[in-house]
């Protein structure tokens, strides 16, 4: 149903709304709220933290005023919380002026800032006249664009509720045997929630159906493939012995298992297609290069895609010095036009047998017509097509995809139910200790400090910021004026800067110039998460740490320990609450990058952790809702149950629709 025949909704309405993503009576059902603002509970101000994201009820003091403090303009009011006096801040939004009124009472939802011995204020907060009667319970809070308003979105899903009735697609027979509630209901009360209480309960049975689906069009669509072996591989147990021996270091018990698993593929009936996953830093890139080796010993090409050069030129590195009698090629971005056509011919011709590379290698005037075997590096970092792709280069090639974020059991149902798993728990024993510690701000002199003399040690250190620019308010660090200021803090330290917006070229440029020793730190964004080894760092700075992912933060933490020396991971909070300190506690207390994301997943929930991204949405349709993982195991018994019994026609058809956005998911 088009948005513009729901009573109330015109067609620049319509165009606001389509900028969140909504363009049908379905879509704005689905527009979960963001957060719920509960009216039977009154925050006072002097009890929030800094950058807590609140509810308030208070009266506009003063006049909106318009201030510029000679970096930029905003617009500043002066609030009273029954006595207590607040300020509210808003930037790059003039129209606030025209909206308050001196002496009327609103509700305000926004973040705190409350730091340093200031008067506390709100920053950026939105706000609507409490209006006696108007709003009352438990009040939903939806994402905006545009010149949309609470109330506007709030009536527009009040009218599509009444006009649309999403219908469950479960089986009758298994909708009675897991006593599942009505799903039109569960939409009901996810927009208006009688009791918390009741808002979990509808959040639980909207992911139950979504995922119902999602599982259902795995196992409908790419479940259970048995494709017949194409390539042959003849190479003896004893010769993949004799090249693991070429590493200065033994394989751990984890390596070793890994590596027996892929050989016992290799020599299968059917084509391999494996998930190699491990921790950071235990060992994955030489058991690929074993795989590697049975596939050009065998006398077929191999391909090793990585999602970034920089991890895609120390690929190549390790062929190179590993299996120096194979001819091998790299075929990035920035490899000049001559270099890879003469790859392109030589890929095509049978002469090269080992090709390393980025996404250049999913090209498709990129022909290796005897690619037996396909390596995936970081492949959190592709999407399902893109490592797809790269198998399909060849007919019948093996597939080996490595994943250095550790994904929870429940996630891989979801995500690799049509890949066999390996997993390699160890570390190998030369890896030094890492320390983690969550810095104050009364400590943050001492860091930089000790990070100075460090540097005059010859150890190196990154500094990780969240985003490039920082933001408005000030809350997230921005890491073009963090570089700025630790030169002009420390000018003894030789400062290099590495973010995304920088030229291919010029990256590497950076990362050799770090690597050996020409720079002391690195500041950076997240850029540096995967395909960096520089075993002489063993500082690793991140700010605004809560605004990461357990799992997230762990790779980073990742990038030192990496060689002999003990190192160090300090964490710099902007948000001081309750939830940051217990998840950076998980993190400050445990190495284990599984038993993180296990803990991850139960701290953040479905809802955030499920985040995957294809075209800015969700692939669930799940967006702001919190549920239990337990959720996901139930959903796979249903879809198991559903397709065993046959009654799937209308599944089908839906799972065959959704199906098609499953090409690109990138886990988050």
């Amino acid at each position: 149903m088009e948005l513009t025949a729901l009573k109330g909704i015109s067609d620049k309405r319509a165009k606001d709304l389509a900028a969140l993503g909504v363009r049908a009576a379905e879509d704005l059902v689905r527009l979960f709220p963001r957060a719920y603002l509960d009216l039977t509970r009154q925050v006072r101000i002097s009890e929030c933290y800094h950058n807590d994201t609140v509810l308030l009820v208070c009266r506009v003091a003063s006049p909106p005023q318009a201030v510029y403090n000679g970096r930029r303009s905003f617009i500043k009011v002066w609030c009273d919380q029954e006595g207590e006096r607040f300020s509210a801040v808003w930037f790059n939004a003039p129209y606030v002026r025209t909206k308050l009124v001196a002496g009327e009472e609103y509700l305000f939802y926004g973040r705190v800032s409350n730091r340093y011995g200031m008067a506390p204020s709100m920053v950026n907060p939105q706000f609507e006249p409490r209006g006696a009667g108007r709003l009352q319970g438990i009040v939903p809070v939806y994402p905006l664009k545009g010149s949309l308003t609470q109330k506007a979105v709030r009536d527009a899903v009040r009218e599509a509720l009444r006009r649309f009735a999403p219908e469950t697609v479960v089986p009758a027979a298994l909708v009675k045997k897991y006593a599942l509630g009505s799903l039109s209901e569960a939409y009901r009360c996810i927009h208006a929630p009688a009791s918390f209480a009741q808002k979990d309960a509808a959040a639980e049975r909207i992911a139950l159906e979504e995922y119902f689906v999602l599982l259902s069009a795995f196992r409908m669509f790419k479940g259970g493939r048995e494709d017949a072996r194409v390539f042959r591989y003849d190479c003896a147990p004893a010769d993949v012995a004799a090249f693991a021996a070429r590493f200065p270091y033994a394989l751990t018990a984890g390596q070793k298992g890994a590596v027996k698993e892929i050989y016992e593929d290799l020599r299968s009936p059917r084509r391999m297609n494996r998930l190699l996953q491990g921790d950071v830093g235990c060992g994955k890139t030489a058991v690929a290069l074993c795989a590697v080796f049975m596939a050009a010993a065998s006398g077929h090409q191999a391909m090793m895609l990585a999602p970034t050069e920089v991890l895609a030129e120390q690929n190549f590195a390790l062929v190179k010095r590993y299996l120096p009698e194979y001819p091998a090629v790299l075929l990035t971005g920035s490899t000049p036009a001559k270099e890879k056509r003469e790859i392109k011919r030589a890929l095509a011709c049978g002469d090269v047998k080992i090709a390393c590379g980025t996404h250049a290698l999913l090209q498709a005037d990129v022909s290796a017509p005897d690619l037996a075997l396909a390596v995936c590096d970081e492949q959190q970092r592709f999407g399902v097509a893109q490592r797809s792709a790269l198998g399909a280069k060849s007919d019948g090639a093996d597939v080996l995809v490595m994943s250095a974020t550790p994904i929870p059991r429940t996630l891989s149902l979801i995500f690799y139910g049509d890949l066999d798993l390996s997993e390699i728990k160890e570390k190998p024993r030369s890896r030094a200790e890492t320390v983690t510690a969550v810095i104050p701000a009364r400590r943050y002199d001492d860091m930089l400090s000790y990070i100075g003399s460090e540097a005059e040690k010859g150890n190196r250190a990154y500094f990780v910021c969240p985003k490039i620019d920082g933001d408005e308010e000030g809350a997230v660090a921005s890491v073009t004026e963090l570089y700025e200021e630790l030169r002009a803090r420390l000018p003894r330290v030789r400062f290099a800067l590495l973010h995304g917006k920088m030229k291919d070229a010029q990256k590497a440029q950076t990362v050799a110039d770090f690597r050996e020793g020409r720079a002391d730190c690195l500041v950076t964004t997240t850029v540096i998460e995967v395909g960096i080894d520089v075993p002489d760092a063993t500082i690793m700075v991140i700010y605004n740490a809560e605004r990461f992912g357990l799992s997230q933060l762990h790779q980073l933490r990742g990038r030192v320990g990496r060689g002999e020396k003990k190192s160090y991971c300090f964490l710099l909070v902007g948000a001081d609450s309750e939830e940051a300190r217990a998840r950076l506690s998980v993190l400050k207390h445990n190495a284990d990058g599984f038993a993180i994301a296990e803990e991850d997943l139960k701290l953040r929930g479905g809802g955030d952790f499920l985040g995957v991204r294809q075209s800015g949405r969700t692939i669930a349709d799940l967006g702001n809702l919190r549920y239990p993982p337990s959720i996901i195991f139930t959903a796979k018994k249903l879809a198991d149950d559903a397709v065993a019994c046959g009654d799937t026609a209308r599944l089908r058809a839906l799972a065959e629709r959704k199906y098609e956005r499953l090409k690109e998911i990138v886990l988050n």
